[in-house]
């Protein structure tokens, strides 16, 4: 059973990499071309019905970059329930605040690179 870039999600991918938010270019600029360690991320991959923001194959690493909206208790319960999900896949998930992509992202590049 194919699990990554299914089909059906190409169309909200290609949307997603086209109104990429600020934290999202901003961390980008850190990662793309395997400058981060050598690690080649890739943007917007689908993992089963799931649209990660980042993707590291060779780590099985997830990387999700949470706005505010990730603050309300519903967001929280979806976001721990997906996280639950794609670990029971065997996927590793990393969640940063927003402000930390910008205030801190030596500990962002940090963690991935120890993970």
């Amino acid at each position: 059973m194919k699990i990554h870039n299914k089909e059906s999600l190409l169309t909200i991918r290609k949307k997603l990499r086209i109104s990429q938010t600020q934290t999202e270019k901003e961390f980008w600029k850190h990662v793309r071309n395997s400058r981060l360690n050598g690690l080649k991320f890739k943007r917007q991959h689908s993992i089963s019905n799931y649209v990660a923001d980042f993707y590291c194959a060779s780590h099985k690493l997830t990387i999700e970059l949470d706005g505010g909206i990730h603050d309300t208790q519903e967001q929280k319960e979806k976001d721990r329930i997906r996280d639950t999900n794609l670990a029971e896949m065997g996927f590793i998930v990393l969640r940063f605040k927003n402000k930390e992509i910008f205030e801190s992202i030596n500990y962002v590049k940090e963690r991935i690179i120890n993970v």
